[in-house]
């Protein structure tokens, strides 16, 4: 059984949604299991399921049911869409840019425009974090020069496992000071290509097996 969703307007704050990117990064990269989801995203899991819930909405995600092994309960699983992968690339684009203004303020030594940057995109750290855009060095470095602490979000980031989402061992990893290069060699994302994403859906590591009487797809 494979299922499309219409488009829905029922969310017309999803561009403004770190979350909601970060869920579709990770089932770009082949998360299925709203469970490893959640893990990778630092997420809360009912959060995850909700997002998962208005990405099949928005039509930027599908859904299979395949006939499982062990008694023949049916095994859900998502992946994403064309749509989802053009959508989540332009971000990307659009974030490295930010990202790029980052670099060049605090490479310039400029306080006060880093500072103004990094207001304007507090929100989407996280995200930029997660999918490689920013590598982890240079974002500490960044705080660091700016006196400012990180918040749980971030925090989480930071202390994640580095071994699923490569930041890379780029020029920052020699960071000193505002010596870096300026251009930074931290993200892996593919932000023009999407050469990387498997809009098949990925990965069949467990589906959503967890989610029969807990809302989530059934009420699909």
């Amino acid at each position: 059984m494979y299922e499309v969703y219409t488009m829905s307007n029922a969310n017309g704050n999803f561009d403004e949604s770190p979350d909601h990117f970060m869920v579709l990064d990770a089932t770009s990269r082949g998360l299925t299991n709203v469970d490893k989801m959640a893990k990778a995203t630092k997420l809360p899991k009912d959060e995850v399921d909700l997002i998962v819930n208005d990405l099949l909405t928005q039509r930027l995600i599908v859904k299979t049911e395949k006939k499982g092994f062990i008694f023949g309960k049916k095994k859900v699983e998502v992946g994403i869409t064309e749509t989802g992968i053009k959508l989540l690339n332009a971000k990307k684009q659009e974030l490295e840019q930010k990202r790029q203004q980052m670099q060049q303020s605090y490479d310039n030594g400029d306080g006060t425009q880093l500072q103004s940057y990094m207001d304007a995109n507090r929100m989407w750290m996280p995200m930029m974090l997660f999918s490689g855009i920013m590598d982890m060095m240079f974002f500490t470095s960044m705080m660091s020069f700016m006196g400012w602490g990180m918040n749980p979000m971030e925090s989480a980031m930071i202390g994640s496992d580095g071994g699923y989402y490569d930041t890379g061992s780029s020029a920052n990893d020699a960071h000193s000071g505002h010596d870096q290069a300026g251009t930074s060699g931290g993200s892996d994302s593919n932000t023009t290509g999407g050469a990387d994403y498997d809009s098949s859906g990925g990965s069949d590591s467990g589906g959503f097996d967890g989610f029969d009487g807990g809302g989530g797809f059934d009420s699909f």
